[in-house]
């Protein structure tokens, strides 16, 4: 599309693209193992008859639509069909308790909720005493309805009956007379922060700020009209809502929806798509999964492996078009041997471009992908920069660096250090909660509250400002390195640092119970669950041996002298993690106390 496009709104975009690439496939739905493709003119339709459902039953002008639900095609369609007569979307984690839940659509004076099963609408009605504006819970999932419907026969009704209702609708002028006033200052979404340290804020985004950020995404990344992508991270979480929203409407190109978040590397192998967005987590199991599979096979394919990472790392920093003849036919001898096999094994076969973002992570892990010809780069963004800001460029990769600036974003450091941004990207602010947007956005700058440093020309995350700590030998500590180098261990899931104010660096760490266990079959030892595994002798040995080998390439006063190893995993449900997997620090430590003040005895 022209550039003139992004002076459009997404609603308004989606009417273009309708008209322009009516007959093409923008989406396409798994469904009982079959990809059900809907074009641009489907999606337009659909969208403006949940919309129009929406008004018919009870959306006010301006209002706010909760969604809780996992991707697929209703999230996309009630969002912009919401859009489309003026309404704003609210996304919740499905994966969150019944009080987190309560208090985002209460906090975002919610109207309508859309459920996608009825294990999501319960959550909603067992909540319906603290949320006055609810008008209607609409429920996506025909399975257990009528049981959702007979428990609140007036409150709840069927997304296919949301949508009959907008089809039959003669309100249809309400869409043409919204979208002839909508304007860029309009709110086009409600992003709420994962609140890893607090109650979570509502980041008002605008149709403004998708628009300043889509093209800086578009050629950072070098995307096309023929990019394909995946979507299967947290639409309530502003980078997914960036490469499965954001710029597909603008762009006009494909996004697919799997069957389950639990089919991701199946659907991954079957759509084989040429863009992916992996949070540190999904890259750390990816590369656990490869060096199991690698044990496994043992023997020939094993050494072929290891001599292929030896061979080709020195250069896994290089595009492909920057490698010398040499470095081709290596990485091409190695390639068809072993790396070929392992982007099909992880679905990445055909990815031209990979990310990685909203957290830190090592640049080993980085390194290991590039290694194996996946072109990974790492990109920062935050929820009130509306998406990517910062990126590295595809031929200019520097591991443990997140590259410069995108289109139209400024930026500078403070005397600290901290990363503070100005440009159409920053956010409205916060819903209800102007002191915290006082307190983000100073003249017209976004105080990130990540520290960072300039390296080779490039910018790299040194840590969360209120992370940093200081020992009590008065050093500083980022524990996000420390963190992520023990991480780099395909045994280790998550590594909670403790330092602040300590005489050493002590851990809390948690193993990787699928490959712990399979380390612990090989050698015939018995365990029965989780806390036996992780209470064995041997594993204790084992994770020893990964610390230590995690040490040797930190500097001694960021080496981990003690730890205490989880003997279960961090749970969302127990307030130790949010629903994006991030670390709640203090709230481990308050759980753990009694182990933390146990390795400085």
């Amino acid at each position: 599309m022209t550039e003139l496009s992004y002076s459009l709104t997404l609603p308004q975009v989606l009417r273009e693209q309708s008209q322009r690439r009516a007959d093409v496939v923008a989406i396409r739905q798994k469904e009982h193992g079959i990809w059900k493709p809907l074009t641009w003119a489907g999606y337009h339709e659909r969208a403006r008859h949940v919309g129009l459902g929406l008004r018919a039953v009870g959306l006010s002008d301006g209002a706010h639509v909760g969604v809780l639900s996992e991707n697929r095609v209703e999230w996309v369609l009630t969002q912009l069909g919401a859009g489309l007569v003026g309404g704003v979307t609210v996304g919740v984690y499905p994966t969150s308790p019944t009080n987190e839940i309560a208090y985002v659509l209460a906090h975002a004076d919610a109207e309508v909720v859309v459920c996608e099963d009825q294990e999501q609408s319960d959550k909603v009605l067992e909540a319906r005493d603290q949320l006055p504006r609810l008008k209607k819970i609409v429920v996506m999932e025909r399975k257990g309805l009528d049981d959702t419907r007979e428990a609140a026969p007036d409150l709840v009704i069927g997304f296919a009956e949301l949508e009959a209702l907008g089809r039959a609708s003669s309100d249809g002028a309400v869409i043409d007379q919204v979208l002839a006033r909508q304007t860029l200052d309009d709110t086009a979404l409600i992003i709420y922060t994962s609140g890893s340290t607090g109650k979570p804020k509502g980041a008002m985004i605008s149709y403004g700020n998708v628009a300043a950020m889509a093209p800086g995404v578009i050629e950072r990344l070098g995307l096309s009209p023929t990019t394909s992508h995946l979507s299967y991270l947290p639409l309530c979480h502003v980078a997914e809502q960036m490469l499965t929203t954001f710029v597909p409407l603008y762009l006009g190109s494909r996004v697919d929806f799997g069957e389950s978040i639990r089919t991701v590397q199946e659907d991954l192998r079957e759509v084989a798509p040429t863009m992916f967005l992996g949070v540190p987590r999904i890259w750390e199991k990816l590369h656990s999964a490869i060096a199991i599979k690698m044990h496994e096979s043992g023997g020939l394919r094993q050494r072929l492996f290891e001599a292929g990472l030896k061979a080709c790392a020195p250069f896994a920093h290089k595009a492909a078009h920057q490698r010398s003849l040499g470095e081709k036919l290596t990485f091409g001898f190695y390639y068809g041997l072993i790396f070929r096999a392992l982007q099909n094994f992880i679905g990445l076969r055909r990815v031209g471009v990979a990310l990685t973002g909203a957290a830190p992570i090592s640049p080993a892990i980085v390194q290991f992908f590039r290694t194996l010809g996946v072109p990974l780069v790492e990109v920062y963004g935050m929820t009130e920069s509306s998406g990517m800001v910062l990126g590295q460029r595809l031929d200019q990769v520097r591991f443990g660096t997140v590259g410069v600036p995108t289109q139209g974003v400024e930026h500078r450091l403070s005397e600290v250090g901290e990363l503070q941004i100005r440009g159409g990207v920053v956010f409205k602010g916060y819903y209800k909660n102007p002191e915290a947007t006082a307190g983000s956005i100073v003249d017209g700058w976004l105080h990130t509250g990540d520290v960072v440093a300039e390296q080779d020309g490039q910018l790299r995350i040194v840590d969360r400002l209120k992370d940093i700590m200081i020992t009590a030998g008065g050093k500083n500590l980022t524990p996000s390195e420390i963190e992520n180098t023990m991480k780099t261990s395909h045994f280790i899931k998550e590594c909670v640092i403790v330092a602040d104010a300590r005489k050493f660096v002590g851990a809390l760490i948690q193993i990787d119970y699928e490959a712990v266990a399979q380390w612990a079959e090989s050698r015939n030892l018995s365990f029965t669950h989780f806390r036996s595994l992780v209470e064995t002798a041997e594993v204790r040995e084992l994770v020893q041996a990964e610390v230590d080998q995690g040490n040797a390439k930190l500097a001694e006063v960021a080496r981990i002298r003690r730890f205490h190893l989880l003997t279960k995993e961090l749970d969302h449900d127990d307030g130790e993690v949010t629903a994006t997997m991030k670390v709640r620090r203090s709230s481990i430590y308050k759980s753990y106390a009694t182990e933390i003040e146990a390795l400085y005895r």
